[in-house]
């Protein structure tokens, strides 16, 4: 079993730390005869918000990486690379530091993913860009809270798991949250949905504010005042790294979950394409009007 991780948050952060050692220890109660391993390829600086990106990778003929050593780890190569999560998770997995992996780990990351910030995470972005290149992977990431943070409760959680995640078909993804709880206060694990929670709640002009709660008119912005210079506030949700308000979710939703005490776990898919009868519909329909155009 050979296992590959990174994270967003780069190769210093503490969390990825703590999953490694907890792996590290993982690797050392091998049975005779069991092969274990691990190797860290992850980001050098924070790429924290990369999603699955890349970059620019057709303007460059190579990536630099460098060694680095984390304290207490005794069994485990760790490299930073100059590339996204994404992008070590590719050179990891096709043969730049090894054999290719039979499981990606991601994390752990200092802030919860969950509801539509999944999307933008470089933590499961990661896996994602893992699954589709057949491997399975498990993102996981933690509620930020008070220091010191519990990180047990997130590796031992995470270690927990591999066998169920080993058994699984090739390219399945997992994605964990956990709060910033003792392990010993964590009240379990629970499936979870996707919830609703967002990074962004609104963008507003300051200068010009987006609603007047005198006429309830919807408008204001640079559009409407002229100015051709400023600043957007943002006002962040519920998908902030401590977890914000998560009124507007239900009881099994990610953010839901992980604010009540337990381990949210949920099970997600990439890019892929969709099938069935609304997709073929609207494919029908539109080429119907293209070839009406060509015509």
């Amino acid at each position: 079993m050979r296992i590959l991780v990174t994270n967003d948050d780069g190769v210093h952060a503490p969390g990825l730390a703590a999953l490694v050692r907890a792996l590290d220890e993982w690797v050392a109660a091998a049975a005779d005869g069991e092969a274990r391993d691990v190797v860290v390829v992850a980001p050098l600086a924070n790429q924290s918000g990369a999603s699955a990106a890349v970059g620019t990778v057709y303007e460059r003929e190579s990536i630099g990486y460098r060694a680095v050593r984390i304290d207490g780890v005794e069994n485990i190569a760790v490299y930073g690379l100059d590339a996204s999560p994404a992008l070590s998770t590719i050179v990891g997995s096709l043969g730049g530091f090894g054999p290719k992996p039979d499981l990606i780990f991601s994390g752990i990351n200092l802030g919860v993913n969950v509801g539509r910030s999944v999307l933008h995470s470089g933590t499961v972005g990661a896996v994602l860009t893992g699954a589709q290149l057949g491997v399975s992977g498990l993102a996981v990431s933690m509620r930020s809270g008070a220091d010191p943070t519990p990180w047990e409760t997130a590796s031992a959680t995470a270690v927990a798991l591999i066998p169920a995640l080993a058994a699984a078909p090739p390219g399945t993804v997992l994605n964990l949250n956990l709060p910033s709880v003792p392990l010993k206060e964590l009240k379990g694990i629970r499936r979870a949905r996707v919830g609703t929670a967002g990074i962004v709640k609104a963008a507003q002009d300051p200068a010009h504010p987006a609603d007047d709660a005198t006429t309830g008119r919807v408008g204001g912005g640079p559009f409407e005042s002229g100015s051709r210079q400023g600043e957007i506030r943002l006002r962040l949700g519920a998908a902030v790294p401590s977890l914000g308000d998560i009124a507007d979710e239900d009881p099994d939703d990610d953010a839901s979950l992980v604010a009540a005490g337990y381990a949210s776990l949920t099970p997600i898919v990439g890019v892929r394409e969709e099938t069935g009868p609304r997709a073929d519909g609207l494919l029908e329909a539109a080429m119907r009007d293209v070839e009406q155009f060509l015509s």
